[in-house]
């Protein structure tokens, strides 16, 4: 295991039993951007790095029985507020490491990125690898249940013009991981980029 999600993993640790009373009012913005993705009955989706699993319940919704719900992270006391929270019933949770997916090429139509993006440690390849497990015309939601100024002031510090969430550097970094940008949303109190999966 890498520094990196040693880094993650005591990031989280650390604040996964509060991690939803910390954020309780995000629950609409996650399903608003769910509603966005055009999910359809019966789809197989993937909420890569789920944290406490907020998105699992509306994807279960959009996707139906027929469908099929995975919530992956890589801390386990992530996984475990999921599961105390009931949201194991709305999706398979999966202790997995998103940069290395246990998934067959080409099996999901879609995958759920909340907060996720600034947390890879290889940008580039690991939304390749989302790629990888993704049918060509799937669809990537990356999200976060605010703009990028507001959580940049939350998290004390200035937006830069190397911002990886910018839409001039996200944009072109999608096309090189085999993503199309066909959205981008960056309100202050929502953001949404819908990528679609090249062939």
């Amino acid at each position: 295991m890498s520094d990196d999600h040693t880094h993650v993993q005591e990031f989280f640790t650390a604040r996964a039993a509060g991690w939803d009373d910390k954020f309780p009012d995000d629950g609409p913005a996650y399903s608003a951007a769910v509603s966005e993705m055009g999910l359809d009955a019966g789809d197989r989706v993937l909420d890569a790095g789920c944290g406490t699993g907020r998105a699992l319940p509306p994807l279960r919704a959009a996707v139906g029985s027929s469908g099929t719900v995975i919530g992956a992270d890589l801390t386990p006391a992530m996984l475990e507020a999921a599961s105390q929270a009931g949201r194991g019933r709305a999706g398979t949770l999966l202790l997995a490491d998103v940069t290395a997916l246990p998934l067959r090429t080409e099996t999901l139509d879609a995958v759920f990125a909340a907060g996720l993006i600034a947390h890879l440690p290889e940008p580039g390849e690991n939304l390749r690898e989302l790629a990888r497990v993704v049918r060509p015309g799937g669809t990537l939601a990356l999200f976060h249940p605010i703009g990028r100024a507001a959580l940049a002031a939350r998290q004390g510090r200035q937006l830069t013009p190397d911002d990886l969430r910018a839409e001039a550097n996200l944009g072109p970094l999608l096309a090189r991981s085999g993503w199309r940008m066909t959205s981008y949303v960056d309100d202050p109190g929502y953001f949404l980029t819908l990528a679609v999966r090249e062939s």
